[in-house]
């Protein structure tokens, strides 16, 4: 993911976190955006992560620009790149809010989970725009971790939320940042944008243990956890709790949980 601008990377890349990147496809994290590419693109994809994304992209398009903002991070996706032998792919480490590309040199910018991160998501977008080609398009979707919603309601998973947000506001970051992309991208001066949402729905027993069974690690083991524990925000007994909390979530045989997210399609 894409951070900088004085901002911390919350999630950080413990193994629980890159099981959970690495879920992500082109389907089931940038629908709305298919419709749009065509097979001559260039696509800049910021804040690529472990590469799941990027190169599904990459089966679309003509070539894609897998950004990350640390080195280290874009060694992620170069190995999901190599092992799926996609050769329409380079690399470049970037900073969202200063990217080193001329003016209109893609067809698409697209980032996915990356404005929640930053320090200034309007000049992230500003710059995302710059290096967008007249007529291209950039394309953003951030989760809204405040309309997050789940079954049965349990007091763990609120506080899971609440210390949630409190480390990543903490961290200068925006976790409610879905609700808020529309107006970032009229802050930032664009004027023809198309705002939609979806949601990640995991109701099924192996959906649950999935998805409960990564966050009641990544709270015990993650940057998150380091986070809270270093500024106080939570004890090592409170984390214990929330995981147990999510483990008893996973357990539930009548459990649910739905994950929305905002989207903008901005004409550059």
């Amino acid at each position: 993911m894409d951070g900088s601008a004085n901002a911390v990377y919350t999630h950080g890349h413990h193994e629980s976190v890159l099981r959970s990147h690495r879920w992500r496809t082109a389907e089931n994290s940038a629908g709305y955006l298919l419709p749009h590419l065509k097979p001559h693109m260039k696509v800049l994809d910021v804040g690529s992560g472990p590469g799941t994304i990027t190169a599904d992209l990459a089966g679309l398009v003509g070539h894609v620009t897998a950004s990350e903002v640390t080195a280290d991070a874009l060694e992620l996706a170069r190995a999901e790149i190599a092992a799926r032998g996609a050769a329409n792919v380079d690399f470049a480490v970037a900073d969202v809010h200063d990217l080193p590309f001329e003016d209109d040199t893609f067809c698409v910018v697209h980032a996915h989970q990356v404005l929640q991160h930053v320090g200034d998501p309007v000049r992230a977008l500003r710059e995302m725009r710059r290096v967008t080609k007249p007529t291209g398009y950039v394309a953003v979707r951030d989760s809204d971790y405040a309309a997050f919603t789940w079954w049965p309601l349990l007091p763990e998973l609120d506080e899971w939320l609440d210390l949630y947000q409190r480390v990543a506001r903490g961290n200068g970051g925006e976790p409610d940042a879905g609700r808020r992309l529309l107006s970032w991208a009229r802050a930032a001066g664009f004027e023809d944008v198309t705002a939609t949402s979806s949601t990640w729905c995991f109701a099924t027993p192996e959906d649950r243990a999935w998805w409960g069974g990564m966050w009641a690690e990544r709270v015990l083991s993650s940057a998150m956890a380091g986070q809270a524990l270093a500024t106080g925000a939570a004890t090592e007994a409170d984390l214990r709790r929330i995981s147990d909390g999510w483990r008893k979530w996973a357990a539930a045989g009548d459990g649910w949980l739905s994950v929305l997210h905002g989207e903008i399609v901005c004409r550059a």
